[in-house]
């Protein structure tokens, strides 16, 4: 009997081989709200990630604090099952995720882990490229120009404020102001675009219910086929309220340097700072104005740079950031506001006065702007509505003038008037989002004065009337010469002008 039990170990340490090797090993000294305080793991790099033993498995931790003696990480996670003493190794990995079109109608986490009950994202180990979620922006040499339009469908905006392939463009306002209807629409309209962008919804600290109506809302549109969203709820860690917008960027990204345009909304930075103020407190570093860390301006000018239309020599691809910034009693001038507003290349100011006076979008003009200006838009945009933006401008100057005046001459009755028409044209209901060959039809008819002589009630009802006049009976030798050439030529012109007062004298 013994002697079967040698002949058994014999052939066990036959086929031993030695893998000696050296492992770094910390420890846990601290753990309070996510973050530990380690000692050891001298060698450790930030944004490593490190895998703590506890005795209910392994944690992720994210190493952020590099200091002499001792180290400051993240739990990616529960931090319950986590006590001073537990043994903390290396992985020698920077925190990265997985890319890959297989993301596209996919809901993931900031880490890339899927949350739509859909099964595994990727097939095999094979599939995929790996990204890490903090990378280098593209240098001055690989870009260029924004000079390609990213329609919004939203017919304020396209107008007077235009969005180019590769900008970065600042949605802020109040809550409930309808900054994320915006982003939403954004997202819809790509779906009629001939060269359609991928689109990444990122939902920081928003509720759960909101992410899912949303999602829904996508679905239902038939958005969600070119859609991807990255989900830090408002019951996840900070952690991932933190990593969500560099997830977003990367997967991004992965699209862009592949030649594809792509748009990250990131809803919102504001919840983004506010998570990261929370973990640079605990981590003890020294507070600035408003508590925020004196890096809240690197955090989010490292994060937006990553939007670039880059050269043709880097694949002509472009990633447009939208980010999303919520007010308090519309203070542009508090300090997360203002670091944004300067990073970013425009912003769309959503008021709340406008708002609950029944104009919606609630954009006020005069605040908001787009730095790329003309540039982003199409020749027939640009031709039509270049007057738009001095219009309303006078218009809300003499509205409120007139106010105080008893008697008004003739001429500033007509541009009241002419003001009013604007106004009423550029309302806009949710989820409608409008082609741009409709809009530059429009505002053709609008500022050229056509429907100024029509009344208060008629006016409310000509933008719906006028569109479906010339979607049934002049599609093809008007819309369709306009969404193929881009510009509205002198035979098209002349075309839209018989069209137009033909349709007025019907109207009336």
């Amino acid at each position: 009997m013994s002697y079967e039990i040698i002949e058994k170990l014999k052939k066990e340490i036959a086929g031993f081989e030695d893998t000696a090797g050296w492992e770094e090993v910390g420890e846990v000294i601290e753990v309070a709200d996510g973050i530990l305080k380690l000692s050891g793991l001298r060698d450790a790099v930030s944004q490593e990630i490190l895998m703590v033993e506890t005795s209910k498995g392994e944690v992720a931790a994210l190493a952020l604090n590099l200091e002499e003696e001792t180290m400051g990480a993240l739990v990616l996670g529960s931090y319950e099952g986590i006590s001073s003493g537990d043994k903390v190794r290396r992985t020698k990995r920077v925190l990265s995720l997985r890319v890959g079109e297989e993301l596209l109608g996919r809901v993931i986490d900031p880490l890339g882990n899927p949350l739509d009950g859909q099964g595994p994202i990727f097939s095999d180990a094979a599939s995929g490229v790996s990204f890490t979620l903090e990378r280098s922006a593209p240098s001055v040499v690989e870009r260029e120009s924004v000079n390609t339009p990213l329609h919004t469908g939203i017919k304020a905006i396209d107008a007077m404020t235009p969005i180019g392939r590769g900008q970065r463009e600042l949605i802020i306002g109040d809550r409930q102001t309808g900054k994320t209807a915006i982003a939403l629409d954004v997202i819809i309209n790509q779906k009629k675009e001939s060269n359609r962008p991928v689109c990444i919804y990122v939902a920081i600290g928003q509720k759960e219910a909101k992410i899912a109506r949303l999602i829904e809302t996508l679905k239902e549109q038939g958005a969600m086929e070119y859609s991807i969203v990255v989900c830090a709820s408002a019951s996840t860690p900070a952690a991932f309220w933190y990593l969500a917008p560099f997830a977003g960027s990367s997967v991004g990204e992965y699209f862009r340097d592949n030649g594809k345009d792509a748009v990250v909304i990131y809803d919102d930075l504001s919840k983004h700072a506010s998570a990261y103020r929370q973990i640079s407190l605990l981590l003890r570093r020294p507070p600035g104005r408003e508590a925020y860390p004196g890096d809240i301006f690197y955090l989010h000018s490292r994060l937006l740079e990553r939007a670039a239309k880059l050269s043709k020599a880097r694949g002509g691809g472009s990633l447009t950031a939208l980010p999303i910034i919520e007010t308090q009693l519309g203070d542009v001038t508090a300090y997360v506001p203002t670091n944004v507003i300067s990073i970013t290349d425009g912003q769309i100011y959503l008021e709340a006065d406008l708002f609950n006076q029944g104009v919606r979008p609630a954009i006020n003009v005069g605040l908001s702007v787009s730095r790329v200006g003309s540039s982003a838009q199409t020749k027939a945009m640009k031709k039509v509505a270049g007057k738009l933006r001095l219009a309303l401008a006078q218009f809300r100057e003499l509205q409120s003038f007139v106010q105080f005046a008893s008697d008004v001459d003739e001429a500033t009755k007509k541009r009241i008037q002419h003001g009013r028409v604007i106004t009423e044209i550029l309302k806009q209901v949710d989820l409608t989002p409008v082609p741009f060959e409709r809009q530059v039809v429009l505002f053709y008819a609008t500022l050229n004065g056509y429907f100024d002589a029509l009344g208060e009630e008629a006016l409310r009802g000509v933008e719906a009337a006028f569109m479906e006049y010339i979607e049934k009976l002049h599609e093809e030798d008007i819309l369709q010469p306009i969404r193929d050439t881009r510009a509205l030529d002198d035979a098209v012109e002349a075309n839209l002008k018989e069209v137009i007062e033909k349709f007025v004298d019907g109207y009336k």
